[in-house]
């Protein structure tokens, strides 16, 4: 059983950058698809990125494609997400998640294991 922990969440102005890690326990940390998650308070969890075992595949949602970056240091069993040129809708607690595959999914149902999150605020 893999655990991940987020961490590298916090307070930003608008237009700012914050970059996100999470560190996964376990073997085999390029055999699981990764993904990142958000919510927002009232609003239900929603698609951010997801990375391929290799990191050679990425795929994002559409409300940060062009300002945010997903990958992995497989050596070191973490994958990041860049944030940049952050706005305000953007705040949300940011969730962490592996699934065991091959290929890319957006349904957070897909993911079986979860970190605990890491708040991001931007103010405006």
């Amino acid at each position: 059983q893999v655990q991940l922990l987020e961490s590298g969440g916090g307070s930003v102005q608008a237009g700012g950058s914050l970059r996100l890690s999470c560190a996964v326990s376990g073997r085999s940390f390029s055999n699981y698809v990764m993904g990142w998650f958000r919510q927002a308070p009232g609003k239900e969890r929603t698609f951010v990125a997801t990375i391929s075992g290799s990191g050679t595949s990425t795929d994002y949602g559409d409300s940060v494609k062009g300002r945010f970056t997903i990958s992995r240091d497989n050596g070191k069993n973490t994958v990041f997400l860049q944030m940049n040129s952050l706005k305000p809708e953007d705040s949300a607690v940011y969730y962490c998640a592996a699934r065991v595959g091959t290929v890319l999914r957006r349904l957070q149902n897909e993911y079986r294991n979860w970190g605990q999150g890491t708040q991001v605020t931007v103010s405006s």
